[in-house]
């Protein structure tokens, strides 16, 4: 893996500065933990190791990686320039957000705060700092802008994956938890637990 990734790299013919986390917003920090080395560019092995390392299985990490990657490469490469290894511009991610979203991020790949609580005050009925499979389903509905049928996609991929990886025993996605996706701390801390798990085993 790592000398197709050598050549991929060299490849390329626009390379971005290291990645500095601190500088970051949070929907590059969201990213930039699938930049597995700290280079800027997200390639779809590193995506697939970034899934794995939170615990997403073979097959949903390959999936993954093929999906985000194709989906997000030209609108994030510098004039849009094609590359046959589909690398992902961790600094360009605001250019990737799709439509039918929660708003959350604002078009600079900022949080927004009160988009955030907004969808627990319109969608959390059962529990008000968590949500249910039904109830996410119910704000994937209201997040739909009509005949958007990418951003559908997008959204729906990214919040079940989520719910899948994430919701609690009782069926619950955390409020604490979707937080973390959106600051960009909930997937270091996931991997962080895992490796912790292993070790102990």
């Amino acid at each position: 893996m790592d000398s197709n990734s050598s050549v991929a790299i060299s490849n390329d013919t626009h390379s971005p500065d290291v990645v500095d986390n601190a500088d970051l917003t949070p929907l590059q920090k969201h990213a930039a933990f699938f930049d597995r080395n700290k280079d800027g560019l997200i390639y779809p092995w590193e995506t697939f190791k970034g899934f794995r390392a939170i615990g997403a299985g073979i097959p949903l990490s390959a999936i993954a990686s093929v999906f985000i990657n194709v989906s997000l490469s030209g609108k994030t490469r510098p004039e849009g320039k094609f590359s046959p290894s589909f690398p992902i511009e961790v600094k360009n991610i605001s250019k990737g957000k799709h439509g039918s979203d929660s708003g959350v991020y604002d078009t600079e790949g900022r949080f927004v705060p009160a988009k955030f609580e907004e969808i627990f005050r319109k969608h959390a009925h059962t529990n008000p700092n968590a949500l249910t499979s039904k109830e996410l389903s119910e704000l994937l509905k209201d997040n739909r802008i009509p005949k958007d049928f990418k951003g559908w996609l997008g959204a729906w991929t990214e919040w079940k994956a989520l719910y899948l990886l994430c919701s609690d025993k009782d069926g619950f996605l955390q409020k604490d938890t979707i937080r973390g996706v959106y600051d960009g701390s909930l997937f270091e801390k996931m991997e962080k637990e895992r490796a912790s798990t292993h070790k102990k085993v």
